[in-house]
């Protein structure tokens, strides 16, 4: 086991790129004057000393990392980093009279980093803001990925960051490098994330939010987390307007975020819109959003305007696996929400800050689905996979179908657990969808007007696996289960 020594170094590196995470809601605090100062001091100091001993402790162990290594790695940060994620948000509960145990502190603090969005608490609007800062700003931070930030920072230290990016983002975009060098692609990637948040929180600014509003919502729209600072989620705001700003934002971050790189790097964006994966992306979500707003007009649930209002916000919402309600959707036809749900397995792009399957592998599904069918009439004719222009590889083809397996028998497996913990069949799968697909609302127990903290422990345990296998895609994860990934 000696030699994942480095990986151990490297998560050492990380833990000291958080400790500074800690210092946005430190500056609330010191600023609200909320008495809770010396919680992110204490978290920071943690994250900082741990780091520091790792990092420290072990730098004699300075090497590239492998592919195993990368894949090590990245399943340790997505279970680790939430345990110095929590440590704020028991403590600070605490502190305010509303103790937090550490099973709700963790989910919590998974929940966010994984940007699914699903959480424990209710009384949001009472409680500080630096604590509301914490919970959106660690769902902008895992968005485009801390790791993949940390990428653009390694070589700076001697640490190879190529395994790192290649084991963390997901979709093709890991096999083909936008730049020469992997720390560029990723400094490229954060910075086009970090345009698109500024413009965010100005449109959301402008058009009435409060300063400390639009800088909490948009760090959990352009990550398509979902977490709000109100009960209402954005039914608080009861805005078109800033529903249509928020629809605009979900639209762009749900995309490849590598498309928008490649036309800045050429200077030009006619090529964005070629791209087969962006129109599937845009079509799915928009033409959702017609299908459930038709559905609630046919139905006489709402009036034509309002149908196409609320239908199309919360169907780009789910789909988009973001989030944000603004009523409770469980009271339409029931079409509507489970329709929202499973799409949201499927709408967002690779290269995106939303999870589920992806776009992508949907496309591919379905291209190979049609060359079965025409070999049964002409089975000697060459017919390749093609997305676009681009001819799929086999190989690529064997992993969307081991993905899909692993995928299918995941949510079963959890949602039976969770009915084996005696949850409701709706509440469970519908859990255990959301789970995985890190979309946060479900349906039955777990809908948009209620929250996770009315499961046990146990459940939560069960969701909160569900949220960290759907953000390191499964395979990544397994592959640590089996004998020979520890063979040397």
């Amino acid at each position: 086991m000696a030699h994942f020594l480095p990986v151990l170094r490297v998560l050492g590196v990380l833990l000291v790129f958080f400790a500074p995470g800690f210092a946005l809601p430190l500056a609330v605090s010191w600023a609200q004057a909320d008495g809770l100062r010396d919680v992110w001091l204490v978290s920071a100091g943690v994250s900082l000393a741990c780091g520091g001993a790792l990092w420290g402790g072990l730098r004699r162990f300075k090497r590239e990392l492998h592919p195993r290594h990368g894949i090590v790695l990245v399943s340790l940060a997505w279970v680790l980093l939430p345990l110095f994620a929590a440590l704020p948000l028991m403590l600070a509960m605490h502190q305010i009279g509303r103790a937090m145990n550490f099973t709700h502190a963790y989910f919590e603090a998974v929940s966010g980093l994984t940007t699914t969005g699903a959480t424990v608490l209710s009384g949001l609007d009472s409680l500080p803001v630096s604590i509301n800062i914490w919970r959106t700003f660690l769902q902008w931070l895992g968005g485009m990925g801390i790791l993949v930030l940390a990428v653009a920072i390694l070589p700076v230290l001697g640490v190879g960051g190529s395994q790192l990016f290649r084991a963390e983002v997901a979709g093709p975009i890991k096999d083909n490098r936008l730049t020469p060098r992997i720390a560029d692609t990723a400094k490229g990637l954060w910075g086009i994330y970090a345009v698109l948040s500024l413009a965010c929180l100005l449109a959301y600014w402008a058009a009435g939010m409060t300063p400390l509003d639009a800088v909490m919502h948009m760090f959990t729209t352009v990550a398509l987390g979902g977490l709000s600072s109100h009960d209402a989620s954005f039914g608080y705001f009861d805005s078109p307007l800033l529903e249509a700003i928020c629809i605009v934002f979900m639209l762009a971050a749900s995309c490849n975020f590598a498309l928008y790189f490649t036309a800045m790097r050429k200077g030009h964006w006619r090529g964005v819109w070629r791209g087969p994966e962006l129109r599937a992306t845009l079509v799915a979500l928009v033409g959702g959003g017609l299908l459930v707003a038709g559905v609630l007009w046919f139905k006489g649930v709402y009036g034509p305007l309002e149908s196409l209002r609320l239908g199309m916000f919360h169907a780009i919402s789910i789909g988009s696996t973001t989030g944000f309600a603004s009523v409770d959707y469980l009271s339409w036809p029931v079409f509507a929400p489970i329709f929202m749900l499973l799409l949201s397995g499927v709408a967002t792009s690779a290269g995106s800050t939303g999870c589920g399957i992806k776009m992508v592998r949907a496309l591919i599904l379905v291209q190979q689905a049609g060359r079965e069918m025409r070999r049964l009439v002409h089975p000697q004719a060459v017919q390749p996979v093609k997305l676009g222009q681009t001819v799929v590889e086999d190989r690529v083809i064997f992993a969307v179908l081991a993905f899909m397996l692993v995928y299918g028998v995941t949510i079963i497996s959890l949602a039976m657990l969770l009915v084996l913990a005696d949850v409701d069949p709706v509440t469970a799968f519908s859990a255990a969808l959301a789970s995985v697909n890190c979309t946060g609302p479900g349906l039955g127990a777990v809908g948009p007007a209620a929250h996770y903290g009315v499961l046990t422990d146990f459940q939560l345990w069960v969701c909160t696996l569900g949220m960290v296998l759907g953000r390191l895609e499964l395979l990544s994860f397994i592959a640590l289960l089996t004998p020979s990934f520890w063979r040397r």
